[in-house]
C-alpha cells in the first residue's frame, strides 16, 4: 500500500529550482532512501511534504489521502540537529514531546530501552553524546507510535561509532514494521540500510526503485592474463555480446558483463580462444560506483 505519492512537485527560490518536477511513491514497510549530493533538494523534498515549506507546482498526498487531521500523528519527523531543552533529562524531554503530540501516556521505559538509552535517562540532555543525543531524537520520533518515520540527514556530525549506533538503531525500528524516509549524501549509509533509493540531483529524480534493481545484475570482472593475450583478448571482448563495456587497467581488464551472464562463460569464451586466463575476481556492482555513473549525467 502506499504510504507516499508524489507527483511533479516543484520548488523555485526565486531562479534557484530546488525541486523540479519529481515524482515517487513510497510504499508500506519499506527503508526509502533519498540520495543526493547536499543542495540536491532532499530537505526541500522532505520539508514539502511536511508542510514545512509550500510547493510552487505539483501535489503530494500521504496514506491514499486519507483524512489530513490524522496524517502528522502517523508521521515522526526528524529535520536537521535534535532540538532539546539542554538542562532536562530524556524523560523531562520526552514527556513534552508527548504533551506537544497530545499522547497522554506515553511508553518511555519502552522508548528508551529500544534506543539504548534507558541507563541514562536521568541525565540531562547537554551531558550526552553526539550519538546518544540523536538516538534520543530518534525515541522522540517514535513517541505516540507513528507509522512512517521521517529522517533528514541522521548520521550528520557524528563519528564513526555513533553513525554504527545511529544505523543499528534505525534497522531496528524498521524490523519493527515501520515505514522510514531517509535522506543522506551518504552512499554507504543507504547501501546498509535502505530497501530502496531515488537519486537527485537539482531537484530532479535521476534513478529510483529498489536497491538491487539500481545495482542491477550485471556483475563486473577483472580478468589478468600473460603477453600478448591481453591484447588478443581485449579485441575480443570488445565486440562479443557477453559484455557491455570493457577498460584496460594496466596489465587486467575491467569488464561490466551483459545483465544475467557469469563470469564462467567469460572464462570459457577465453579458452575456447586459447586464451588461459591467469587472474578473474567477480566484483559485485556498488551503490557507489552506481551513483557516481548516474549523477555524471
Amino acid at each position: 500500500m502506499p504510504v507516499l505519492n508524489v507527483e511533479n512537485l516543484s520548488k523555485s527560490y526565486g531562479k534557484l529550482a530546488a525541486l523540479n518536477g519529481l515524482n515517487l511513491t513510497v510504499e508500506q514497510g519499506q527503508v526509502f532512501g533519498l540520495l543526493g549530493p547536499n543542495g540536491s533538494g532532499k530537505t526541500t523534498l522532505l520539508a514539502s511534504v511536511l508542510d514545512v515549506v509550500r510547493p510552487s507546482e505539483g501535489t503530494y498526498s500521504w496514506f491514499d489521502g486519507s483524512d489530513p487531521k490524522n496524517t502528522r500523528r502517523r508521521i515522526g519527523a526528524l529535520l536537521e540537529t535534535p532540538n532539546f531543552y539542554p538542562y532536562l533529562n530524556a524523560d523531562q524531554n520526552l514527556a513534552l514531546v508527548a504533551g506537544i503530540k497530545q499522547v497522554e501516556t506515553p511508553p518511555l521505559d519502552s522508548l528508551l530501552e529500544m534506543v539504548h538509552l534507558r541507563e541514562r535517562r536521568r541525565s540531562p540532555f547537554r551531558s550526552y553524546s553526539l550519538g546518544m543525543k540523536q538516538r534520543l531524537a530518534l525515541a522522540a520520533c517514535l513517541v505516540g507510535d507513528p507509522d512512517v518515520l521521517i529522517l533528514d540527514e541522521p548520521t550528520n556530525g557524528l563519528d564513526p561509532e555513533g553513525m554504527i549506533e545511529v544505523r543499528r538503531m534505525i534497522m531496528e525500528i524498521a524490523a519493527r514494521g515501520k515505514t522510514i524516509i531517509l535522506a543522506s549524501h551518504i552512499l554507504d549509509e543507504v547501501e546498509k540500510i535502505c530497501s530502496h533509493v531515488a537519486i537527485i540531483k537539482q531537484g530532479k529524480r535521476l534513478a529510483f526503485g529498489a536497491v538491487g534493481s539500481i545495482l542491477g545484475d550485471s556483475p563486473t570482472v577483472e580478468v589478468g592474463v600473460s603477453g600478448e593475450n591481453l591484447d588478443k583478448l581485449f579485441q575480443i571482448l570488445s565486440s562479443h555480446s557477453l559484455v557491455q563495456k570493457v577498460e584496460r587497467k594496466g596489465n587486467r581488464l575491467s569488464i561490466q558483463m551483459t545483465a544475467g551472464k557469469q563470469p564462467a562463460e567469460l572464462n570459457r569464451l577465453a579458452f575456447d580462444h586459447g586464451i588461459i586466463l591467469d587472474h578473474l575476481v567477480s566484483k559485485s556492482r556498488s551503490l557507489e560506483a552506481e551513483f557516481l555513473e548516474i549523477t555524471r549525467q
